[in-house]
């Protein structure tokens, strides 16, 4: 499941933002997170709930909070967006005790952390499909190019990207 998360959250980020201020190592990092975090529950649990997404994006604000610091901001945002396409594609918006808790009790959600093999099978090769769009949208057949990615976390269209 790690290239459905990491290039379908990175693929939607850029074509709903297309920002040069985003750090795409960090939305693949907030893409990842909740299945890392839930993972010991071995479901859908508290990582996958809006409240915790949204806890990551109050922190987030508060955290960068004052004059100077708009571009760390812009940035550190990066993390909570990922963790927000997270939740749209592991579909966690479809199980209503997981999605909205503690809103409908406060027992531990529960929902399959993964779906079953034949989908996650599909999702990986349309996250494959992903990493080649991204692969070859941003040029990053280039060396310097991607050192630059790994440095900086941005992603640029540029005259060589194929």
């Amino acid at each position: 499941m790690l290239l459905w998360f990491v290039f379908g959250s990175i693929f939607g980020v850029w074509n709903v933002f297309q920002s040069p201020g985003v750090d795409f190592r960090l939305i693949a990092a907030g893409a990842v997170l909740p299945a890392l975090l839930d993972m010991p529950f071995g479901a859908m649990a508290y990582a996958h709930t809006l409240l915790a997404a949204t806890l990551v994006l109050v922190a987030t604000m508060l955290a960068t909070t004052g004059r100077g610091n708009r571009l760390r901001r812009r940035r550190a945002l990066s993390l909570a967006i990922g963790w927000y396409a997270a939740l749209v594609l592991s579909a966690a918006w479809g199980h209503r005790e997981v999605f909205w808790w503690p809103a409908f009790g406060v027992a531990r959600p529960d929902a399959p952390l993964f779906p079953i093999w034949p989908v996650v099978v599909v999702e990986e090769l349309v996250g494959l499909a992903a990493a080649w769009w991204a692969w070859s949208r941003f040029g990053l057949r280039d060396a310097a190019r991607r050192a630059a990615f790994f440095r900086s976390g941005r992603l640029t269209i540029g005259a060589d990207a194929e």
